[in-house]
């Protein structure tokens, strides 16, 4: 499974369309595309709350993570690797164009990306988290 669909897998429940729906790959840049490019079936479930979910996760945890702005963070709140090269993968999944060498600049198009993409397959994500 992708970077990108075990994230998926990690907040949104078994159930729904894009976990279950085979993946499809992500815009080119997602951080610009419409939330109209999710799958249809997406679209016609119920949306789930992010920021809740991932809150929820926040309070079963001792660590404090700032889950809201930062990739690593996030990554480890879902217990998924956040090493750099971990996140030079999700970066490829998702299409960075960038230079991955500079993590500082990815860090940042990734988190914006990843809550795009959350918000175009079904997630309910607040404009606080998508930058």
């Amino acid at each position: 499974m992708s970077i990108f669909g075990t994230i998926l897998s990690k907040i949104f429940p078994s159930s729904h369309p894009a976990v279950t729906a085979p993946a499809a790959p992500p815009a080119a840049d997602p951080t610009t595309a419409p939330a109209a490019a999710a799958a249809p079936a997406a679209a016609a479930a119920e949306p789930v709350d992010v920021e809740a979910v991932l809150t929820a996760m926040q309070a079963n945890t001792s660590e404090q993570l700032n889950w809201r702005t930062s990739i690593v963070d996030l990554m480890k709140l879902l217990g998924l690797d956040s090493s750099l090269s971990a996140r030079k993968e999700l970066a490829g999944e998702l299409h960075y164009s960038g230079d991955t060498n500079d993590s500082a600049s990815m860090n940042i198009w990734l988190h914006k990306a990843v809550m795009a993409q959350l918000a175009a397959n079904g997630g309910k994500v607040p404009d606080s988290l998508k930058g």
